[in-house]
């Protein structure tokens, strides 16, 4: 008998079959900002990068020897399987919110790895594919993906401006179908750094409960907030009134994003929380994600985290502070920012925000992003990150307005 022929002999029967799932049909080509980012780094440019979001890389002082002793628990060698998560590291995240002024039963809370994955399981119990979730524009453009992954659809409502950011309810009403399952808010919002104030929600929970539509409240950010307002709502946890879940983690609130630790509090009318709680549970216990090092370690990295924070919004604060005084008298103009880790600069529309992106790179070394990577419906704004260390950050902003104000005639691109 000969050898069997090593290669592989197909017959295909179904030659207009799609190898790969249409949830991933996206552009994956590098757009213009890219390719010039990559060509300074290969080139070895010395850049100023206005977008950093990486805690980690930001220049913070981190207690680093008790963030690793964290680590040093005989319990993390054994593998525990609760879908919920342990109890003791639901009971550090109660303990999280008990500081902030809002009780939280540990049974109300899931653990995950992140945010990305909490909206993953959200999705996953509330929608079916083809039905619809409304996310805020402009805001984080990670729900085009999110959603697409779980074969919604992602409808956009209109945060509107007038010297501070609202929610368009007009738009917002407009928006739902019979296929809406859920309205997503960021609280604040990313990039806008606005938060929901009390009597926007008071109108948005009639809304809801009168589409049978949950709330999903992402809230990494509240707790950098630029000063106090009694107005806002800092937090959704506790809403009896519709279904919601309330989203946070380590990431942000304690600037550690590696260790990939996150959780929903779920809230809501006693009848809907207590299904929706078991169907999470069952969707967790079909990951089993959370890691038990991580979760053992919680309690600690919770309460370091709050240094982090001290850091993180005393740097914010500074680079805003900077920012408005830099900005008055030019032809740059800063929106109204209530929290938050980003910025954003209306620019003239003597360009497109590409090519204002790709003038301050070529010329300046200085990257920013584009507001239309955030899905603003006009142009022109700029989005940079407030994270970033300070001298970088000033000197940036300073080569920014030269070049805004410069009369440099932009016909290289």
């Amino acid at each position: 008998m000969s050898a069997p022929d090593s290669r592989i002999r197909t017959s295909n029967k179904f030659p207009n079959r799609q190898m790969f799932s249409t949830r991933l049909e996206w552009n994956l080509r590098p757009n213009r900002l890219s390719e010039l980012l990559q060509a300074k780094r290969a080139s070895g440019a010395t850049l100023l990068d206005l977008t950093e979001s990486n805690p980690t890389r930001a220049g913070f002082i981190y207690p680093s020897e008790q963030i690793l002793h964290a680590f040093h628990d005989p319990r993390a060698l054994h593998y525990e399987p609760t879908p919920a998560g342990l109890t003791t590291a639901r009971d550090a995240v109660a303990g999280y919110y008990a500081a902030r002024g809002q009780q939280v039963s540990p049974e109300c809370i899931l653990l995950t790895v992140s945010t990305s994955e909490a909206y993953s399981y959200i999705f996953k119990l509330l929608a079916d594919p083809g039905d619809e979730v409304l996310v805020p524009r402009p805001s984080y453009p990670l729900f085009d993906y999110l959603a697409a992954l779980e074969s919604l659809r992602p409808v956009p409502y209109s945060l509107a401006y007038d010297g501070n950011w609202r929610v368009d309810f007009d738009a917002l009403r407009r928006a739902v179908t019979p296929r809406t399952r859920a309205v997503v808010l960021v609280n604040p919002n990313n990039p806008t750094g606005s938060y929901i104030k009390k009597q926007e929600l008071e109108t948005l929970l009639p809304i809801c409960a009168e589409h049978g539509l949950a709330i999903v409240s992402d809230e990494v950010f509240s707790d950098y907030a630029f000063a106090p307002d009694p107005h806002r709502v800092q937090s959704l946890a506790g809403v009896e009134e519709v279904l919601t879940f309330c989203l946070s983690g380590l990431s942000k609130i304690a600037g550690l994003p590696q260790m990939k630790a996150g959780w929903i509090v779920t809230g809501g009318p006693q009848h809907l929380l207590a299904q929706a709680r078991e169907r999470l549970e069952l969707i967790a216990d079909t990951y089993l994600s959370v890691s038990t090092p991580v979760q053992h370690a919680l309690p600690q990295l919770l309460s370091l985290g709050e240094g982090l924070r001290k850091q993180i919004i005393g740097r914010v604060r500074e680079n805003m502070r900077f920012l408005e005084n830099s900005v008055r008298g030019t032809a740059c103009h800063a929106l109204h920012a209530e929290g938050g880790w980003y910025a954003i600069l209306q620019v003239p529309r003597t360009r497109s925000e590409e090519d204002w992106c790709l003038a301050l790179l070529e010329r300046e070394n200085v990257l920013v992003q584009p507001g239309f990577f955030y899905d603003f419906d006009v142009e022109a704004f700029l989005v940079v990150s407030l994270l970033t260390q300070p001298e970088t950050f000033q000197e940036g902003m300073e080569r920014l307005l030269a070049e805004l104000n410069s009369n440099v005639q932009f016909d290289d691109f």
